[in-house]
């Protein structure tokens, strides 16, 4: 008898203190590890059998209901294993492997409620996701979160690049700044990118945000804690079972550049919802906007109103002539005076119908233009006339902004209520076939894969700081790639060739004339813009870059990069066999050789090259650079010379 009493004790000790279950990247690298203590659930996760995150806590904190945080046992484990290729209908490379090993672990309360709540992990070789599930069941039905438990409890104190999620300026438009986990005192938005010395790079976000509130995270230490956005009425979110909340995602990389190629976000998502996508097109555009922010132009009506019939056509003109698909027109609606806009009546000097007939007998689009001012409930009693009277049209593009610190004068840009809301014009946009430009955004987490017509965003911040700020130092465009454009295709809009802004001495681009041109490979987007006042690229040899270099790629590579220091990457056009190069620095001059073993062998390219000039200075002499031509092969390599802030792009066209 005391031998059956023993062995039953030590089962039930076992069962309080459960063996981790755990699950295997493909390539084994990565291990993902669950186990509860005291009925508390956690995970961990190691690389290469060292401990990466320790024990780290999951759960919920509910609003009139108990906890959904401790007192479970495991009552179902399920494994998986996927490996498929999907194509991406657009985007930085058109096949991508989707290969996981999954974990889902089903926990029931030892309670009288026996509530059930799932876990689901997936581990690939470039990271892992998991998500909490809660199935519909009786004792559980509508449901308000006060607090998602999730914890991120890391062994090593890593250096991290971070932007606040809560401040002064609007949302995610903020320079980022960097330091040790340890010293991690704001609340910080993510993707949250961290390094730890030379072969250990991580970004933790999240993925498929719907219905939910987006993830930021506080530090406690080398901890981090999910901290949801709130409403304004301080719960965090409001839902009822059945449930799914968005992907916790960890990117693992072995370099910096690994990051910018991991697509565990794009996989964690749906496949697409549109069958028919012939009207998704990539492309670049120009439009009225630069001379808005240089202060040529008005986006109300008066004496220099910039969306003018006139102004307008000499655009699609200059599209048309120069390879860009569309014309972005800012200000054409009636509301600019007092940000009341009406998203169906122009302004009387804006032609509208005959423009977009203009436009489309010349090969080019108008793409349409939503400002909200923030005012949600305005834009949406519009929203279904605003996207058939744009429909009907013709145009097949708008952009979106959210002018405002808070929308509707009490919510948070993250938060709930605004997720909700982008998700409503995404599907609405979809059904009358427009794509969508959103700036001031609810932060990217892949739902370009379910929504293709989703094609780039805002979320940080762009050019236009350079036209009446500080700007933006060297560094930020070096920063981007290896943290907020791991969210998605950003909407940077590049490409300036007045670089000093003479007109405007207190302002001016921090960058070199041939970085701007390197940047339209270094931080993709479909849509990218050419963002300059026309009469600034005529005649401009440094033009034909621009002219030439696609936005639909078919293979991104990094060859080096390291966080806000300088990045080199080359991609491939998915309709040609030419590969562009962009290469940029931040404040400090760099040379380095690159090899070109990425081309085909056996066969001769044409690099066409600009670059910095010797005399290049990004203070006194920003806009120097020359242009050169070389014949090469796969198995040469060419020399990168960058000045202080400065930037090389190559196209490398393939010789018959």
């Amino acid at each position: 008898m005391k031998i059956l009493f023993k062995i039953l004790l030590l089962g039930a000790l076992l069962w309080s203190c459960s063996t981790p279950e755990s699950v295997n990247s493909p390539d084994g690298k990565i291990q993902v590890l669950f186990n509860i203590n005291d009925g508390i659930p956690y995970y961990s996760v190691k690389r290469n059998d060292e401990l990466l995150i320790d024990n780290s806590k999951l759960g919920f904190k509910l609003k009139n209901a108990n906890d959904l945080s401790n007192n479970f046992e495991i009552s179902k484990i399920e494994r998986d294993c996927v490996n498929e290729t999907w194509t991406q209908p657009w985007g930085e490379v058109k096949n991508i492997s989707n290969h996981y090993n999954s974990l889902v672990i089903t926990l029931r309360e030892k309670s009288d409620d026996q509530r059930i709540i799932k876990l689901n992990f997936r581990a690939y070789n470039d990271g892992v996701g998991f998500r909490y599930e809660i199935p519909e069941q009786p004792n559980l039905d509508s449901i308000i979160i006060d607090d998602e438990l999730t914890e991120f409890n890391f062994i090593k104190n890593f250096k991290s690049w971070w932007i606040p999620a809560y401040g002064d300026d609007v949302d995610s438009e903020h320079l980022f700044k960097s330091n040790s986990l340890n010293d991690l005192k704001e609340t910080v938005h993510t993707p949250l990118t961290m390094e730890y010395g030379d072969d250990l790079f991580l970004s933790i976000h999240e993925a498929a945000l719907v219905n939910y509130s987006a993830m930021t995270l506080t530090s406690q230490g080398t901890k981090l804690k999910c901290e949801l956005v709130p409403w304004s009425t301080g719960e965090k979110v409001r839902t009822s079972a059945p449930m799914v909340t968005p992907w916790r995602t960890i990117q693992i990389a072995e370099s910096a550049g690994d990051l910018i190629t991991s697509y565990l976000i794009l996989n964690l998502n749906e496949p697409s919802k549109i069958e028919n996508l012939s009207w998704v097109n990539p492309g670049k555009y120009n439009g009225i906007w630069w001379g808005m922010h240089l202060g040529h132009q008005t986006w109300n009506l008066g004496p220099n109103h910039g969306a003018t019939t006139e102004n307008v056509k000499e655009l699609i003109d200059f599209a048309a002539e120069n390879n860009m698909k569309g014309v972005l027109v800012e200000g054409w609606n009636q509301g600019w005076e007092d940000w009341n806009f009406n998203f169906t009546t122009p302004y009387e000097d804006f032609d509208i119908k005959w423009l977009t007939e203009y436009a489309r007998s010349k090969g080019v689009s108008i793409i349409g233009h939503h400002e909200t001012g923030g005012n949600i409930d305005n834009y949406e009693a519009q929203l279904t006339d605003a996207f058939e009277y744009y429909h009907n049209l013709g145009i097949h593009a708008v952009k979106t902004g959210y002018v405002t610190k808070k929308p509707n004068g009490k919510e948070w840009h993250q938060g709930q209520y605004m997720v909700n809301h982008q998700n409503k014009v995404l599907e609405l946009a979809a059904k009358y076939q427009i794509m969508l430009d959103v700036h001031e955004p609810v932060k990217g987490t892949g739902l370009r894969r379910t929504y293709p017509n989703m094609m780039t965003q805002e979320g940080a911040r762009g050019t236009e700081y350079d036209a009446w700020s500080e700007g933006n130092p060297p560094e930020h465009t070096v920063i981007l790639p290896f943290t907020r454009c791991l969210a998605g295709p950003m909407d940077y809009t590049p490409g300036i060739f007045d670089i000093l802004i003479e007109e405007k001495p207190e302002n001016r681009v921090h960058s070199t004339l041939a970085k701007q041109l390197s940047l339209y490979v270094t931080i993709y987007s479909p849509l990218q813009m050419v963002t300059d006042l026309p009469e600034n690229y005529k005649n401009h040899p440094a033009f034909q870059f621009i002219r030439d270099v696609p936005t639909d790629w078919e293979k991104s590579i990094v060859l080096n990069g390291q966080i806000g220091d300088y990045v080199t990457i080359v991609r491939k056009d998915r309709n040609s066999d030419d590969w562009y190069l962009g290469s940029s620095t931040d404040e400090n001059s760099r040379s380095f050789d690159v090899d070109l073993n990425f081309l085909l062998p056996d066969k001769k390219y044409l690099a066409q090259i600009y670059a910095d000039a010797e005399d290049t200075n990004l203070e006194t002499n920003p806009t120097s650079y020359i242009i050169k031509q070389d014949t090469v092969t796969s198995n040469n390599s060419l020399p990168i010379r960058l000045a202080g802030g400065g930037g090389q792009a190559i196209r490398f066209h393939l010789l018959d």
